[in-house]
């Protein structure tokens, strides 16, 4: 049996910067722990939202529908990895990947 679990996490920097950070297997049964940290980041008015998937070793598409939500309620989203191989097919795959700001890691997403 394959393990279905997910963790979110979020903080809020010294800047006002929140980072989002998603770890586990993510799909339609635990997409929401995501969604509703990245709402929460919405209604703090958060000046940038960093998406940290690298821990993320699986995503689907109801992930990929939370993020292109979030894209557009956010004043300013970046996705920071590294991402995995399977995460990185994702954007690839549906060709989303020039509808977000990629950075490498949390630090350079934060200094963009």
């Amino acid at each position: 049996m394959v393990e279905n679990s997910a963790t979110v996490v979020a903080r809020t920097t010294d800047n006002g910067s929140r980072i989002v950070r998603a770890t586990g297997s993510l799909d339609d049964e635990n997409a929401s722990l995501l969604d509703d940290a990245l709402e929460k980041a919405d209604r703090e008015d958060a000046r940038l939202v960093v998406v940290d998937l690298s821990g993320v070793s699986f995503a689907d598409s109801t992930v990929l529908h939370v993020l292109l939500r979030a894209r557009g309620r956010s004043r300013r989203l970046v996705i920071a990895g590294p991402l995995s191989a399977v995460v990185e097919r994702l954007f690839d795959v549906t060709g989303t990947r020039s509808a977000f700001t990629f950075a490498a890691t949390v630090q350079d997403a934060l200094e963009l």
